[in-house]
């Protein structure tokens, strides 16, 4: 990074003035958002969706900052799952979604088309159905018309920076099942994770003190590939390349380890590799319960690179709980993402290429 960028993210009130919506404010509100959002869902009525035997499996609907919720419940929940958790990014349920699953429908606005058609769709085939979003909202409309739970979120401004207050309900509603385990002290102790990070990234934290200036001054001009090395990191790893996008109006590629070794690994020796114009930047997101025959590719994979002059980035995931080990990671990535857009000139808040496309097809 060039000395005129690092100065401008060393400057608090030009950090203020370059970022006119407020994204780093948002996205330090993650710990308020897991706590709020956990008493919302505690205080919900359940019992509709609930009572009845254990769902075959839990099917989330939702789009962009919303849709991910559903991937944030996969990794807290473990692939040891007693039951299939899917996610639903599009107009359509799969074809063999009945009256034997539950189907989350999540929109931060209650109002996303494609989570609307889900919804509607899991009421005709008589699927058991719980909304999470605006409160007011269609979603909520449809809901009380099927006689369905319902859980509130109040926004953080956009949907992606509400990922907390989005996720959470869908693990309560996990642990009330008995999928997954987490109890109060885990979400506290996510809560922690995430007002750790927030107090490291702190806009009057310098850049050389700063996890998060630091994360994107080391991706400012590069092609970032990112690898997770766990399905838990995997989630972060998707969670960064869509940040880069909207908060960065950044280009990556993202994947989880075993399966990259078997296809992105071979841009190592591409056109973006080495001294490059926009050279590719490794990024391996780490984490302590990965699989022993991963934890030797990855560090494999990380010697390739750096043989082949590819910059390396590694972050590991901190702490026990799945869900903590995710807030390590994702909180980082957020601010690094909105640094990296500032630092790039560029305001991290708008979507002016998603609003557009809205309207046109309107």
């Amino acid at each position: 990074m060039g000395a005129p960028a690092q100065e401008l993210l060393d400057d608090v009130a030009r950090l203020e003035a370059a970022d006119p919506g407020g994204m780093l404010r948002q996205v330090a509100s993650s710990a308020a958002q897991v706590r709020s959002a956990l008493q919302a869902a505690s205080e919900a009525d359940l019992s509709a969706a609930i009572a009845a035997v254990r769902p075959r499996a839990i099917v989330v609907a939702g789009m962009g900052g919303s849709g991910i919720a559903g991937d944030v419940l996969a990794g807290a929940c473990g692939q040891g799952c007693a039951a299939a958790i899917v996610s639903v990014k599009g107009y359509q349920l799969p074809g063999w979604v009945g009256a034997a699953d539950l189907v989350i429908a999540v929109s931060c606005s209650g109002s996303t088309e494609e989570t609307l058609a889900v919804a509607a769709d899991a009421v005709r085939r008589g699927c058991r159905l719980i909304g999470v979003g605006g409160a007011g909202s269609p979603l909520a409309g449809v809901a009380e018309q099927a006689r369905a739970p319902f859980i509130p979120v109040v926004s953080a401004g956009m949907p992606r920076s509400t990922l907390w207050g989005l996720s959470i309900p869908l693990i309560v509603i996990a642990e009330r099942l008995g999928l997954a385990e987490v109890g109060p002290a885990a979400y506290e102790d996510t809560a922690a994770a995430l007002e750790q990070v927030s107090h490291q990234c702190r806009p009057s934290s310098e850049v050389f003190m700063n996890p998060g200036k630091m994360l994107a001054t080391e991706l400012l001009g590069t092609l970032p590939m990112i690898w997770g090395t766990s399905a838990l990191t995997g989630v972060a790893g998707y969670r960064f390349s869509c940040q880069l996008s909207e908060n960065s109006k950044y280009p990556a590629v993202s994947g989880v380890l075993p399966e990259v070794n078997h296809n992105q690994v071979v841009t190592f020796d591409g056109p973006f590799a080495g001294a490059a114009e926009v050279p590719l930047r490794l990024v391996v997101l780490r984490d302590s319960r990965e699989h022993p025959q991963v934890a030797k590719r990855r560090e494999a994979s990380v010697q390739l690179a750096a043989r082949r002059g590819i910059g390396v980035t590694e972050l590991a995931a901190e702490g026990e709980h799945p869900l903590r080990r995710l807030a390590s990671l994702i909180q980082l990535i957020d601010y690094a993402t909105v640094y990296l857009g500032i630092a790039a000139g560029l305001d991290p808040s708008p979507v002016a290429a998603i609003q557009e496309l809205k309207a046109r097809i309107a």
